[in-house]
């Protein structure tokens, strides 16, 4: 197998470690394209073990690229949330994988350190012993395992219960949508949970709310003035992201201008993830495949 048949074929897994690790689609291409470089620059035929190699590449790139835009991150205007990625409609069949690339997780393991997300992605989504993980962050293995626990704790106290995409999920969004639409203020704050979030994240770039908006009430009122005014004049179509549905709305010439993420818990609305900023929406189109 040539160089680039084990890069193409190890994309997807290489892509999702990346993305994880940084919560955004673009960078993780970037991240690819510059590992993909550093592989050229190898004889494929001394390397025994090509996808504990591209995972060690790919790591090590991403932490670099992390520690960059952390700081970026610190300046944003309003609320960021990662940049949605398409997914297959089957995406959420793996629950980890699922649960792992849901926006509720990735704004978790925002809180991490570089070091403390790479440890905890590597070991809890892919599986890899601490003494590989020692081998990729630079760190001894002794060190590595008292990260993975710390990150672990941090996670699990943060972590909302993760619920897959689902026939009654896709019901919930039915009537969430039709509500919201005809302006049915009490159907659709009987859809969504009571302490319901929504975020929108417009960068500065376009109109959205600077802070979330929490509660069914507040979110109802928000929606439904949204409907009347802003969106009044957009089509709205059902997609697949993070493997969780999500809408996409688009303005009267086609151009994608917000998608959506929609988690449940039950028959009821939990979260609300809108993404505006023009820059996370170029490729949002684009289906990504994911492993593990």
């Amino acid at each position: 197998m040539s160089g680039v048949d084990a890069f193409d074929r190890l994309r997807p897994l290489l892509f999702t470690i990346a993305y994880e690790l940084l919560g955004s689609a673009a960078d993780a291409e970037d991240v690819l394209q510059d590992s993909y470089l550093r592989w050229r620059e190898t004889d494929p035929a001394r390397i025994e073990h090509p996808r504990a190699y591209l995972t060690t590449i790919v790591t090590r790139q991403a932490l670099n690229h992390l520690r960059t835009v952390r700081r970026r991150r610190e300046d944003y205007v309003g609320s960021w949330l990662p940049e949605p990625i398409r997914t297959e409609s089957d995406a959420s069949h793996d629950v980890l994988l699922a649960e792992s690339v849901s926006m509720a997780m990735l704004l978790v393991l925002e809180t991490l350190g570089p070091t403390e997300r790479a440890v905890f992605v590597l070991s809890e989504v892919f599986g890899h012993s601490f003494a590989d993980i020692a081998g990729m962050v630079g760190k001894s293995d002794a060190t590595v395992r008292q990260i993975a626990h710390r990150a672990r704790a941090h996670v699990r106290s943060r972590r909302k219960r993760f619920e897959p995409d689902s026939k009654t999920s896709r019901e919930v969004i039915d009537r969430f949508l039709r509500a919201t639409q005809t302006g049915d203020l009490q159907t659709l704050m009987d859809v969504l949970a009571p302490d319901v979030v929504q975020i929108a994240d417009g960068g500065g770039k376009v109109s959205a709310a600077r802070r979330p908006v929490v509660g069914a009430e507040r979110v109802a009122h928000y929606l439904i003035g949204l409907s009347r005014k802003a969106m009044a004049d957009m089509t709205v179509e059902v997609g697949t992201y993070n493997a969780l549905p999500a809408l996409l709305l688009r303005t009267a010439d086609g151009r994608l201008d917000t998608v959506e993420l929609i988690e449940s818990s039950g028959d009821r609305i939990t979260g609300l993830y809108a993404i505006r900023n023009p820059d996370k929406l170029g490729t949002a189109e684009r289906t990504r495949a994911l492993e593990r």
